[in-house]
C-alpha cells in the first residue's frame, strides 16, 4: 500500500509565533513544481498526498483526465495539471519525486498529478498580488494570485475554476476556505 502523507487541518486563519502570539493573516499553502515552475494551493483544500498509484484509464473524458484511482475504497479522478494548465512539454523533471495531491472542492474529490511537492509554507495574505494576465503560460481565470517567497516567485492555482469551470471571482485564500 503507497505511503501518505496525512495534512494536519488544526484551523489555518493564524499562524503561531515562537512568541506564543498569534500573527494574522498568514494562510498555509502546499507548494508543487510542474516543469520547473513553482505553484501553490491553498492547504485548507488539501485532504492527504500521495505517491503515484495505478490510474484506470477512462474513456471519453477530456484529454487532461489521467483517470480514476481507488483510494482506500472510494473512486477518486485524477488530473494532469501540466496539461489542464495546457502547459507546453518542457524538460521533464523525473526525480522519481511525483505526487498525487488529492484536493476537496465543493465536496469532491480530485488528484491532481505533479512532478514533486516541494513543502507547506505560511505567506502573508498580504504578499499575494492579482493574478497577471498571463503568469507562465496559464490563462487568469485559472489563477487566485502571484505571491513572492523568499526568492522565487508562486502562481497560486485556482482549483475551482481548473476543475468546475467557475470564474475566478478574485477569491482570496481565506474565502476559499468557506
Amino acid at each position: 500500500m503507497p505511503k501518505t502523507k496525512r495534512v494536519n487541518h488544526h484551523r489555518l486563519n493564524e499562524k503561531e509565533t515562537k512568541r506564543g502570539g498569534m500573527e494574522k493573516n498568514k494562510k498555509q499553502f502546499v507548494t508543487f513544481e510542474i516543469l520547473e515552475e513553482k505553484y501553490g494551493l491553498p492547504m485548507c483544500q488539501i485532504k492527504e498526498i500521495i505517491r503515484p498509484k495505478r490510474i484506470t484509464h477512462v474513456p471519453n473524458t477530456d484529454e487532461y483526465v489521467l483517470g480514476v484511482i481507488n483510494l482506500r475504497g472510494q473512486i477518486v479522478p485524477v488530473i494532469n495539471l501540466k496539461s489542464r494548465l495546457n502547459l507546453k512539454e518542457g524538460r521533464q523533471t523525473d526525480r522519481g519525486e511525483a505526487r498525487i495531491i488529492i484536493a476537496e472542492i465543493n465536496d469532491v474529490l480530485t488528484g491532481i498529478n505533479v512532478e514533486e511537492v516541494k513543502e507547506v509554507v505560511w505567506l502573508d495574505e498580504n504578499t499575494i498580488d492579482p493574478p497577471p494576465k498571463v503568469a507562465g503560460g496559464v490563462k487568469q481565470e485559472y489563477l487566485t494570485g502571484v505571491a513572492q517567497n523568499e526568492d522565487e516567485l508562486l502562481v497560486m492555482v485556482d482549483l475551482k475554476a481548473l476543475l468546475f469551470g467557475e470564474q475566478n471571482t478574485g477569491d482570496t485564500p481565506e474565502k476559499l476556505e468557506e
